[in-house]
């Protein structure tokens, strides 16, 4: 294997070879990339072999493809990877741990820093990281229920993502235990006012992802159960198709009486009319003669009646307006502008126009602060009031 030397290497054979690169990206599920065909768009066969030869493609035969790691990059940059995995978050979990522990056990200052500075790293990781799985969960689960037409493979791959749902989930709640729970000696020993930023800014992520999980969770139950009633049902039909070529159908089963009791308009019969009218014919001005002709034909002397529908009721017209009562939280962030009072605080007391629980305050809390955080002043103080954390933040 021929490495590269340096970054501008890299970047500079990626260069030279982005349209190859590029089409063999968007065929790579096609698994019928030809050597012949790199050859042509390179116009160059000792580029071809470089290219074999760094480990950006690899040849099988006849057949080239994107080496695993050049794709898992193009995938992750691009956040079109099928593959889940929740290693990476359970690493930059385990990285926090190691570091703080050799934080708190080292006592010269510039070290101490260079532990401090991995844990940022590592806590700013863990909230994009889970944040896109989140993405990339919810996207596969469309895919897949949208696109796979073997039901048995459909179903057990949504059992399959089910399951890295609830991994997530698990490791989401693991991060809140560790920045909230586990460490607290470390993030109270360690006054840093960036890594007071970066833990309050997680906690956000991790309180979004926990509410798109919910989502997620209903939408992939809908789906198992609709694959689920849809297997039945295919495998019913394929019962039934055996019977029929078996003609055993009538004898072994009661389909005659359940078809009997059905009144769809499939089962009936398909009226025919043996006096049909051109179409043609009808859009000129003699269609007017031929019907006569008709009516005159069939004797029909008495002109059809319609029959009126029944009056309206008064009663249905009559509707009462229904009202709904919504937070305008543009007037809440303009109160609290005048109101000079820390969020917390004054998020508590506010008297909105339904009466509102202690949780719906503090999600309201976390929401104001999403919506209007370039105009509110985020100080580093923390204070604690019924066994909630929360950020002194005032009006800017």
């Amino acid at each position: 294997m021929t490495s590269f030397k340096s970054i501008k290497e890299l970047l500079k054979t990626l260069d030279w070879a982005k349209d190859l690169l590029d089409e063999m990206f968007h065929k790579r599920n096609e698994f019928s990339y030809k050597y012949d065909m790199a050859v042509e768009m390179l116009d160059s066969i000792e580029k071809t072999d470089r290219l074999i030869e760094l480990e950006i493609i690899r040849r099988n035969g006849v057949f080239v493809e994107l080496d695993e790691k050049f794709m898992g990059f193009f995938e992750l940059v691009l956040e079109v990877n099928e593959q889940i995995s929740t290693a990476f978050i359970l690493d930059n979990i385990q990285t926090v741990k190691e570091s703080i522990n050799y934080y708190l056990k080292e006592s010269n200052t510039d070290k101490q820093y260079s532990y401090l500075k991995q844990v940022k790293s590592a806590l700013q990781k863990t909230g994009r990281i889970t944040a896109r799985s989140i993405v990339d969960l919810n996207r596969n689960i469309d895919n897949t229920f949208k696109t796979e037409t073997n039901f048995k493979i459909k179903l057990e791959k949504l059992q399959n993502l089910k399951q890295k749902k609830e991994d997530i989930q698990n490791l989401v709640e693991h991060t809140d235990n560790l920045i909230t729970a586990d460490e607290q000696t470390f993030f109270k020993t360690a006054l840093d006012e960036e890594l007071k930023q970066i833990t309050f800014s997680l906690r956000l992520k991790l309180t979004e992802a926990r509410h798109n999980i919910i989502e997620t969770h209903e939408q992939i139950i809908d789906y198992i159960n609709q694959t689920k009633y849809k297997t039945q049902l295919l495998e019913k039909i394929k019962q039934l198709k055996y019977l029929k070529d078996q003609f055993d159908l009538k004898s072994k089963t009661n389909i005659e009486k359940v078809a009997g009791d059905q009144h769809a308009l499939v089962f009936e019969p398909r009226s025919y009319f043996s006096t049909k009218l051109s179409l043609v014919h009808l859009q000129t001005d003699d269609a007017n003669e031929s019907i006569s002709k008709a009516r005159k034909k069939i004797k029909v002397d008495k002109r059809p009646r319609y029959q009126l529908s029944e009056s309206i009721s008064v009663d249905y017209l009559n509707t009462e307006p229904e009202h709904e009562i919504f937070i305008n939280m543009e007037e809440v962030i303009n109160s609290f502008s005048a109101s000079g009072n820390n969020l917390y605080d004054f998020v508590m007391s506010y008297k909105f126009p339904k009466e509102q629980s202690f949780d719906e305050r503090v999600t309201l809390y976390c929401q104001l602060v999403s919506m209007y955080e370039s105009d509110l002043k985020i100080t580093g103080d923390y204070q604690r009031k019924d066994d909630i954390e929360f950020a002194m933040i005032y009006p800017k």
